[in-house]
């Protein structure tokens, strides 16, 4: 072979040499990388929130579906945090900035904030639950369900439902539909987020079976047939536990959670829920009337029964 072809030979060589160590060094680096840009990346939200003309769900429904398909460090860190949160809760130990970032969080404490969201999203979706800050000064939180119906919301003893987070969604998609919805829009957003009649879930168990027969059972939702509906459809509506137990608002707060913007990015449902607020409120007022009456009656009753024998 003539000396200027095996020159050019040897110099092909060497920088196909040189292109593959420049890729093992890069292939050595990426994962570190690729785990520090998915913990500083901001998560996209779960479906985009709708523009104020735009607030029924669409048929895909991707605003209340979850992906964990591709898990980043992030999600990971978050998933990890959920469960030291429960484990928390069930021991009924304090839950700390502190704790978290020394069980959790570990070296990626410049991301906290970032792996709490997360945390919170998944709270929200699976349990019906949020994390909410109680106390900044010490950096302390607490788990507030959307279904308590006291003055304080905070989760001092109740059993964590995971069915709670299934319920949320059902009613939800019930008042973005206007307060009813077929059977159909509810397994258009369930299947979304992975759900499937007569699929075991691993959360849910069988969900079918939860929707249209235990929480039906329990009184929080309706399960009646569309009328003149043939061959026969259903449909859904809340029942008289949900709304003793939790509000328009609340499920509000719930798909404002979901879609990481606040209620008030859905006006037309913002103002029925405000609409319910006050409804609600004027109700506790008519019976804190109500008692006060009935209490002044029997004071003074017993007021008169004490002259009685006089």
């Amino acid at each position: 072979m003539p000396r200027g072809q095996k020159s050019k030979r040897r110099a092909r060589e060497k920088r196909h040499q040189a292109r593959s160590e420049a890729q093992r060094l890069q292939d050595a680096q990426a994962p570190a990388a690729e785990e520090e840009e998915s913990l500083s990346s901001p998560t996209p939200p779960l479906g985009g929130a709708k523009s104020q003309d735009e607030e029924k769900p669409s048929t895909s429904q991707a605003s209340l579906s979850t992906d964990f398909s591709c898990r980043t460090a992030a999600d990971q860190k978050a998933i990890l945090l959920v469960q030291f949160l429960l484990r928390k809760y069930n021991m009924r130990e304090p839950i700390t900035k502190e704790g978290m970032l020394k069980h959790v969080i570990g070296k990626y404490k410049e991301h906290f904030h970032e792996i709490l969201r997360r945390a919170s999203e998944l709270m929200v979706l699976a349990f019906g639950i949020d994390v909410k800050e109680v106390d900044p000064t010490r950096h302390c939180y607490a788990l507030v369900s959307k279904f308590q119906c006291t003055s304080d919301d905070r989760m001092t003893g109740e059993e964590i439902m995971p069915k709670t987070g299934l319920l949320m969604t059902v009613l939800c998609v019930i008042f973005m539909k206007g307060n009813c919805a077929t059977e159909e829009d509810i397994w258009e957003v369930l299947n979304v987020m992975g759900i499937y009649a007569g699929k075991k879930h691993f959360i849910h168990g069988e969900p079918k079976k939860l929707i249209t027969k235990d929480l039906v059972q329990e009184r929080y939702l309706e399960y009646r047939q569309v009328p003149n509906s043939d061959p026969p459809r259903y449909e859904f509506l809340w029942g008289p536990r949900a709304h003793a137990e939790t509000s328009k608002m609340k499920v509000l707060e719930f798909l404002a959670k979901i879609h990481d913007t606040v209620p008030s990015a859905f006006p037309l449902l913002y103002e029925e829920a405000l609409r319910d607020e006050e409804e609600r409120a004027r109700a506790r007022f008519a019976a804190m009337l109500l008692t006060g009456a009935v209490a002044s009656v029997h004071s003074w009753a017993d007021f008169r029964g004490s002259f009685s024998h006089l």
